[in-house]
């Protein structure tokens, strides 16, 4: 039996048929080998499922204390509209590149200095690239207090954001899904064992 309640189960299953979670051989940016691939940039092709992310992280929201949402480019940028059409949040995000051009803006969107932005993220693996973001939104006298992501991997980014003194809330983990899958039969076993064991010896 699945651990999970019915929308996130449905989220998760979703999740893979569409190829946003692939079991395999993959090399990943560092050179290793990974047994699991998480690419969550496919879901602006599938606006249903986009649909359904942006209401999993409503639940997660409910309780903070924020003015508005910041998506993390690129991947993050559509999951933050889904959220803040379904929960009606304003939201700007903070650019890769600054603008050499125009207004030279680090951060689109209207703010304010002294507002609280909620950083919105696809994935969090150790944690850098929140940081980065953090910097350029404090940056401009934004404050950060909190980090909810879509999956967790699990791989010491939430405890290098507390260490940090920022929360971070995932709409899902890594073990959530694999312990899903296994139970409902939608991955095979060898393949769950293995990806477990992986994860385990890359923390």
């Amino acid at each position: 039996m699945s651990t999970l309640n019915d929308n996130l189960s449905s989220l998760a299953d979703e999740l893979l048929s569409a190829g946003c979670i692939k079991f395999g051989e993959f090399t990943l940016k560092s050179g290793l080998k990974s047994p699991i691939y998480i690419d969550l940039r496919r879901i602006i092709s599938y606006p249903k499922l986009l649909e359904q992310i942006g209401a999993a992280y409503l639940p997660l929201l409910k309780d903070l204390k924020f003015d508005r949402l910041a998506g993390l480019p690129y991947a993050a940028i559509p999951i933050a509209t889904a959220v803040s059409l379904q929960g009606n949040y304003p939201m700007i995000y903070p650019r890769k590149e600054v603008k050499t051009y125009g207004t030279k803006a680090e951060i689109e969107g209207d703010f304010h200095a002294g507002e609280t932005a909620l950083v919105i993220d696809d994935l969090a693996t150790t944690g850098g690239s929140k940081f980065e973001a953090i910097e350029k939104l404090t940056a401009v006298g934004l404050k950060v207090k909190d980090v909810v992501v879509l999956v967790d991997r699990q791989s010491g980014a939430k405890q290098s954001l507390e260490q940090a003194g920022y929360a971070m809330y995932a709409v899902l983990t890594i073990t959530q899904l694999l312990d899903h899958w296994e139970a409902t039969g939608k991955v095979g076993k060898d393949k769950i064992e293995e990806t477990r064991k992986f994860l385990k010896d890359t923390k």
